[in-house]
């Protein structure tokens, strides 16, 4: 079994931990020309889907 010679410090864990990053979703135009974030009800006319 594989069993690492040395410690991961910190600093290089935290590096290549910098790739797992969460997108922020982006606002989408809706059919009524209103911005409104993706997989949300339009609060203006009660609609899911843009």
């Amino acid at each position: 079994m594989a069993v690492p010679k040395r410690r991961v410090s910190k600093t290089r864990a935290a590096k290549r931990r910098t790739h797992y990053k969460i997108k922020l979703a982006r606002p989408v135009k809706d059919k009524d020309g209103t911005w409104k974030m993706p997989h949300r009800i339009n609060p203006t006319t009660g609609e899911y889907k843009s």
